[in-house]
Formats: structure tokens, C-alpha cells, sequence
């Protein structure tokens, strides 16, 4: 939900600064690939690299040119702790310990954690909430959407390249949109249906003009920014206040009251920007594993509010 907006807003004003870190800007970094790629990257020496490459690498995209930055890094860094300087960025990132294929273990790890969240409690959903629950299509539908961004969120920790990081953006993008679509539904859709087609078409617009322009016009950061902080704003505020206008009446939605809070005030991790402890656990990694279960207390609450319409929908039903 909202978390996802303040993730997207702090890693755009992150990746602005990716052409130009500190430690991507020092002469001996940039040396020190130079002399790796003419040294490894060419002729026999490529074929050498790529004999003694483990498969498991060469499969996830890393090549000779990946390796001479990640080695150029650790000079680079243990030159600055030497004269005792502070660890320096390169490219918009920490330096991070590889794991196997993981660039970022730790985030990596905690993004499947929680799709594996999302998708058990989607598989309790199905199991407990009967498909006639006026809810029960557009919150499995959120599941999905949810479950296919923690997906391409552990693929770009995985391995960060232009399309992994434009996928991570986007289905980012995507599931806040579709928290928004469902707060309609629950709000407005459920009397006037009319209104939540033509807010559905809305939506799908805005979506495709977003992608459109950030994948053929320019990726622009600045612009990915403010747009994300605009629907995030407007997916906290329409939550919440529906929430607070309903407590009394639907104890239940104290459950996504709390949501809400927590992941604004999980997001201010992502503030506490420092070098990864271990050269793997990051504020970024820390925010992605504190999410687990805020998320499984949403979808608790969709359970709870779908279980809640059924029973509503069959009184009716019963007085008609």
C-alpha cells in the first residue's frame, strides 16, 4: 500500500544521483575498470573468464565488465576506510557483499519473504472468503498485482540492470494504483458500479501514460518522483479516512488503520540511509523485512471486511 509509494519516492531520488557517486567518480575506480576490462574483458582473456565463471552467474546476466566494477569497488572502499574516510556510494548504491547471483542478499531475501507473505495469505483468502463476497474478485486481483511486484522487487535485489529496475518502478507503481482502485471499490463501488468502471479506466490511463512516457520518451527520475508521491498521498489519505469514519461501526478496519500508520512510519527506515552492516544489511533491507507483517495484517483485514459484505449482502438478500 502506501509503503510502496515512500520506497518509490526514496529510491527515485536515489537512482537520480546513479550517474554520478562519489565512489563511481574517483580516478582510481575508474582506473582500476579500465585496466580490469583490457586486461579480462577481451579476446582470450573473455574466453578464460567465461571457462571459469560459474554457471549459476553467467545465467543471471552478470558479465566480465559487472565483475571488474565489483572488484573495483572493495579497492576502491578499503583505500577510503585505510585513510579513514567514510564508506563512499557507487552508481546510487552501497557497496554490498555478492551472495552466490545476489547482488543485494538481504533485500533480496526479504522481497521473496514477502511475496511468500502475500502469497499465503492469498491461498487463506480463497480458502476462508466464498467467491460470492462482493470484495472477493478485486482483493484476489490486489493479491496478484502484489504478488508480481515482490517478484520483480526480488529480481531487481537480485540482479539490477535497466529492465530489472524499470519492472521493480512499475509494478511498484502498479500495486498503489490498484490499493487505490480497491479503496474505491470499497468506498464507492459497492453502491454506484457505473463510477467505479469509469475510475477504473481512469486508472489503466494514467498507468499507461506513466509507463509509456518513462519507457519511450526518458526514464525521468525527478518526474517518477512526484508522480508516485502524488497517488501514494492520495492512497493514505482515502484509506485513512475512510477508516476513521468507520471504526466505530466496523471494528475491523482498526486493522487497516494500523496498516496504514505502520507503513508511513516504517518508511522514515529508509531515512536512516547508512552503510550496509556487514557489507549486507541496509536501511532499505530493514524496511523490506519489517513489511512482512503489515502485510499480513492487511490482508487479514481484507478477509475480516470481505467476510463482513458477505454476511451483509445475504441479510439483504434474506429481507428482499
Amino acid at each position: 500500500m502506501a509503503g510502496r509509494a515512500a520506497r518509490l519516492v526514496l529510491l527515485a531520488g536515489a537512482a537520480a544521483l546513479a550517474s554520478g557517486s562519489q565512489g563511481d567518480r574517483e580516478p582510481v575506480y575508474r582506473d582500476c575498470v579500465l585496466q580490469c576490462e583490457e586486461q579480462n574483458c577481451s579476446g582470450g582473456a573473455l574466453n578464460h573468464f567465461r571457462s571459469r565463471q560459474p554457471i549459476y552467474m553467467s545465467l543471471a546476466g552478470w558479465t566480465c565488465r559487472d565483475d571488474c566494477k565489483y572488484e573495483c569497488m572493495w579497492i576502491t572502499v578499503r583505500l577510503y576506510l585505510q585513510e579513514g574516510h567514510k564508506v563512499p556510494q557507487f552508481h546510487g548504491k552501497w557497496p554490498f557483499s555478492r551472495f552466490l547471483f545476489f547482488q543485494e542478499p538481504a533485500s533480496a531475501v526479504a522481497s521473496f519473504l514477502n511475496g511468500l507473505a502475500s502469497l499465503v495469505m492469498l491461498c487463506r483468502y480463497r480458502t476462508f472468503v466464498p467467491a460470492s463476497s462482493p470484495m472477493y474478485h478485486t482483493c484476489v486481483a490486489f493479491a496478484w498485482v502484489s504478488l508480481n511486484a515482490w517478484f520483480w522487487s526480488t529480481v531487481f535485489h537480485t540482479r539490477d540492470t535497466d529492465l530489472t529496475e524499470k519492472m521493480d518502478y512499475f509494478c511498484a507503481s502498479t500495486v498503489i494504483l490498484h490499493s487505490i482502485y480497491l479503496c474505491c471499490v470499497r468506498t464507492v463501488g459497492l453502491q454506484h458500479p457505473a463510477v467505479v468502471s469509469a475510475f477504473r479506466a481512469l486508472l489503466l490511463l494514467m498507468l499507461t501514460v506513466h509507463i509509456s512516457y518513462l519507457s519511450l520518451i526518458r526514464f525521468d527520475y525527478g518526474y517518477n518522483l512526484v508522480a508516485n508521491m502524488a497517488i501514494g498521498l492520495v492512497n493514505v489519505v482515502w484509506w485513512l479516512a475512510w477508516c476513521l469514519w468507520n471504526q466505530q461501526r466496523l471494528p475491523h478496519v482498526r486493522k487497516c488503520m494500523v496498516v496504514v500508520l505502520l507503513l508511513q512510519g516504517l518508511s522514515l527506515l529508509e531515512l536512516l540511509d547508512f552503510p550496509p552492516l556487514f557489507w549486507v544489511l541496509d536501511a532499505h533491507a530493514i524496511w523490506h523485512i519489517s513489511t512482512i507483517p503489515v502485510h499480513v495484517l492487511f490482508f487479514s483485514f481484507l478477509e475480516d471486511d470481505s467476510l463482513y459484505l458477505l454476511k451483509e449482502s445475504e441479510a439483504k438478500f434474506k429481507l428482499d
